[in-house]
């Protein structure tokens, strides 16, 4: 009878140790610290030529615009543009073609409201910053 008694006591004692390593999982998963995907959240907007607005916005540990503008590809953001001595120089956003030669029209880059003045190789990105990328016709 003791052997059958004790063969008892080691199975519940399994179970419950069991038992006790899936609720430590199970509070762990719920209540460990969730990593963030950047320590900044930048926001673009896309003003097309018919004017219409597209928003986009991340969290990122970006230094540049342009590491912003390709994690924004996930999000469908597309762009491309030509390498320069001057970094990227964008000539499409979304499909849409800015080709100076052509038609005069260009992309021209805004930060918080204010005229970006570097490249997007170059233009540092802050935590809170709004760009905008404005397709504009030269006067």
């Amino acid at each position: 009878m003791k052997t059958q008694s004790n063969n008892s006591h080691k199975k519940l004692a399994v179970l419950l140790l069991v038992l006790a390593v899936v609720v430590l999982g199970a509070v762990y998963l719920l209540f460990s610290a969730r990593s963030q995907s950047g320590s900044k959240e930048v926001s673009v907007t896309v003003v097309d030529d018919q004017g219409e607005e597209t928003s986009y916005s991340c969290r990122t540990d970006a230094q540049y615009l342009e590491e912003v503008l390709t994690e924004l590809e996930e999000e469908g953001l597309t762009f491309s543009g030509t390498e320069s001595s001057y970094g990227l120089m964008i000539d499409t956003v979304n499909g849409l073609r800015a080709d100076y030669n052509e038609d005069g029209a260009y992309w021209y880059f805004y930060v918080n409201g204010e005229d970006c003045m570097y490249g997007v190789s170059s233009q540092p990105v802050q935590d809170g910053d709004a760009f905008e990328i404005v397709y504009t016709l030269a006067e």
